[in-house]
């Protein structure tokens, strides 16, 4: 380890300490549990970017992905609750009878709903399967235009079939529940750990999609889909209630630690502070232990001869393809890694919160942060993506306050109370954000353009 890590993660660390002193160790810790996630998502986009040069402009709808994939492993599905509220109710004997008898109707229509809802996935599972058959079994026996028009032909009678069950299952879901987290699917109810896992699944399933599209064509064409990927589903996750609850949110995420509140109850018994505090310090702890992990399969397989073969690409791609290597393969390959990254740190994040907020997802706004954290940290440099992560996300929280407090001083010193420039000033401070980012971002580029940890190259 050389002198400018340690120096940097040494300044990281005392501006934590510094914010504890100063604020509160709550605060402190807050800011490193989102640091730690953030780092888990630069170090995806580094995979894709520092590693193969892919410029991949989703990250917030990988990451999205791997909260919702979050929320349908770990929450408990709907339908058990609604049984649980229903034997509550029985058991009960001063309940009304018609209380009891309109939740055994919702039940009874919920459950015919969801096997609706099944046989719809089915249905589109099976069109799909059909379609690709139809499209090879029959390129030597028709014309190419022939073969499109039976695709088109089977995938329209399918999407008609599909709609006729899954519109009116979902409209049934929407409409009944039991709880606060009411009036939508549900999930399977299993350990958030697994749940994770699961969330990274997802995104590098999409990514895998959209990889057979995009990265056979020009590398901008990838920044475009992503992209417009980016915006299809954070809509789908806006709009589709069933699913998400859309802006109603989904509340009650489990944590894989004892929450504050919980510390607080017996035989816990922890004051208020220091229920958050322990809760923060044993997230960070399970955050640190997956950080690692995916820092130390990356450097092995950076300095690895697949790692080489990767920066040869990123570096020269004409020169690659002439040695024989599959160019498209090895993008895939890495672009499907980054993305799985990105999906445990959504899933993570979301977690963190405790709820799924699909409305707080804003494609281009943490995107661009994202890629600041790369750029800032240093591109290629593992270490660099999660030092840019912790300092951009501190940088980004402690500005809006920071700006408040130095227009606050400036006011005091040089305008009356109740002046237009001194309100203007104090209305300015949260957009300091943004401004500061950009400044961040310029200063780099223009004298440290490799970032604060640059990409080290071993020759042997």
């Amino acid at each position: 380890m050389n002198r400018r890590v340690v120096i940097v993660f040494g300044s990281l660390f005392a501006l934590i300490t510094l914010t504890g002193f100063m604020q509160s160790w709550s605060i402190a810790l807050s800011l490193l549990t989102v640091g730690l996630i953030s780092s888990v998502i630069a170090l995806g986009l580094n995979i894709q970017w520092g590693y193969a040069g892919l410029f991949n402009a989703g990250v917030m709808a990988f990451s999205a992905i791997g909260a919702i994939a979050c929320v349908l492993v770990s929450m408990p599905w709907v339908t058990d609750a609604m049984l649980a509220g229903l034997a509550s109710l029985q058991t009960d004997a001063d309940k009304n009878q018609q209380a009891i008898d309109l939740l055994q109707q919702d039940i009874g229509r919920r459950l015919e709903a969801e096997r609706h809802l099944a046989w719809a996935w089915v249905i589109g599972c099976a069109t799909a399967l059909l379609a690709i058959i139809v499209n090879r079994s029959l390129k030597v026996l028709v014309t190419p235009r022939s073969r499109r028009l039976l695709v088109t032909a089977v995938l329209g009678v399918g999407l008609v079939i599909f709609r006729a069950s899954f519109d009116p299952a979902t409209a049934v879901i929407e409409s009944t529940g039991f709880g606060d987290n009411s009036k939508y699917l549900g999930g399977l109810g299993l350990p958030i750990i697994i749940a994770w896992i699961a969330g990274g699944a997802l995104a590098a399933l999409t990514a895998w999609v959209i990889g057979r599209i995009a990265l056979g064509l020009r590398s901008d064409y990838l920044a475009i889909a992503t992209l417009g990927i980016s915006e299809i589903v954070i809509a789908l996750l806006k709009n589709e209630n069933w699913l998400t609850r859309g802006t109603l949110n989904v509340t009650g995420l489990p944590s894989p630690v004892p929450t504050a509140k919980m510390l607080q109850d017996p035989p816990y018994l922890f004051s208020i502070s220091s229920s958050l505090i322990v809760n923060s310090v044993l997230f960070i702890s399970i955050i640190a232990v997956f950080l690692l992990l995916f820092l130390w399969l990356a450097h092995r397989a950076l300095h690895s001869p697949w790692g080489r073969m990767m920066r040869a690409i990123r570096d020269n791609e004409e020169t690659a393809n002439a040695m024989g290597k599959d160019i498209v393969m090895r993008h895939r390959q890495v672009f499907i890694l980054g993305c799985f990254v990105l999906g445990v740190g959504g899933a993570m994040l979301a977690t963190h919160v405790l709820q799924f907020e699909p409305g707080s997802y804003h494609p281009l706004r943490y995107t661009f942060l994202v890629w600041v954290m790369v750029i800032v940290g240093g591109s290629g440099n593992n270490l660099g993506s999660i030092a840019g992560g912790i300092l951009i996300w501190f940088v980004w929280i402690q500005a809006e306050p920071a700006a408040a407090w130095v227009f606050q001083l400036v006011g005091d010193g040089f305008f009356l109370e109740g002046s237009p420039v001194r309100d203007l000033l104090e209305m300015r401070a949260p957009q300091m954000r943004t401004l500061l980012m950009g400044v961040i971002l310029l200063l780099v580029l223009r004298f440290a353009p490799r970032g604060i940890l640059p990409e080290t190259l071993q020759h042997k």
